[in-house]
């Protein structure tokens, strides 16, 4: 029975490293930002702004409201 479970230990552990390896190689895309073509005056209102990004300009990532200068702009993002 300890044989059993000292075979059954080192396969877990064994598979468990292996996991954790390749799970250490993913790459995440990398995202780009564009200010808005096609919002008018100061962005306060993110959900807006992201609607407006992915309807509009097709950004595949999202949208949001960020400082731009000395005010608020609408900012779109894609996977570069």
């Amino acid at each position: 029975m300890a044989s059993y479970a000292r075979k059954f230990l080192t396969i877990f552990l064994l598979l468990s490293v292996a996991v954790l390896f390749f799970s250490t190689l993913e790459v995440e895309a990398k995202v780009c930002q564009w200010r808005s073509r096609t919002w008018q005056g100061i962005c306060g209102n993110t959900i807006d702004c992201r609607n407006k990004c992915i309807n509009v300009e097709f950004a595949n990532v999202g949208g949001e409201c960020k400082r731009d200068g000395l005010g608020v702009a609408c900012f779109c993002y894609y996977n570069c």
